[in-house]
């Protein structure tokens, strides 16, 4: 049974998450210690609120987190999780990323639609990656969020329309780090499958 870490940083919605991979046959630790990184098949970084308050958060451990993904195993940000991934962000004044991806969170232009952008919403897969499996393009999944990721073509594995076309997923180079702007665990059976899926690539 694959071991999967789920960083406990102070802002996410972990028992969900947990529920998903546990869903999917995997054996699930939710952690406030780094040194368990580095034992784990595969490690979770969720996330709800903001930027800056996550990346503080996150410092301890960010030293065996950048070891980790250099060992090439897989690493999945979901939501705010998914925007920590990229090089910057301008929520609350701009502030660095992890940097695994290249990249910005911006927030949603002015418009008639409603910020946050909450609820479900269809993804456009745009290239084949392990993770997205089985899953059918246009599928609906779930989003609650005011930012979003702005990224190149080559770093997105699926994009959707809310007023703008944002990367609703993206990868790395290497391929073993992921992130999903949409909720998994909020998504149905679609959202199941995505978490059976990561836990297969670990």
């Amino acid at each position: 049974m694959k071991q999967i870490t789920i960083i406990d940083y102070g802002l996410g919605n972990l028992r969900s998450v947990q529920k998903g991979l546990e869903h999917a046959k995997s054996s699930v630790n939710i952690s406030i210690d780094p040194s368990d990184i580095e034992n784990s098949d595969g490690v979770v970084l969720p996330g709800v609120g903001a930027f800056s308050d996550a990346m503080s958060n996150i410092e301890p451990f960010l030293d065996v987190l950048y070891d980790y993904v250099e060992s090439g195993k897989p690493l999945l940000g979901i939501c705010l999780g998914h925007q920590m991934l990229m090089t910057n962000s301008e929520e609350g004044g701009m502030r660095d990323g992890l940097g695994f991806i290249p990249g910005s969170v911006v927030r949603f232009p002015h418009s008639k639609l409603k910020v946050p952008h909450m609820g479900w919403n269809s993804i456009n897969m745009t290239q084949q990656h392990p993770i997205y499996e089985g899953i059918e393009n246009d599928s609906y999944v779930y989003f609650v969020h005011s930012y979003y990721v702005s990224t190149d073509d080559d770093h997105t594995l699926a994009s959707c329309e809310y007023g703008v076309q944002f990367a609703a997923s993206v990868v790395n180079e290497e391929g073993n780090v992921i992130g999903t702007q949409f909720h998994p665990e909020k998504s149905g059976e679609v959202g199941l499958r995505i978490l059976s899926n990561f836990v297969k690539m670990c």
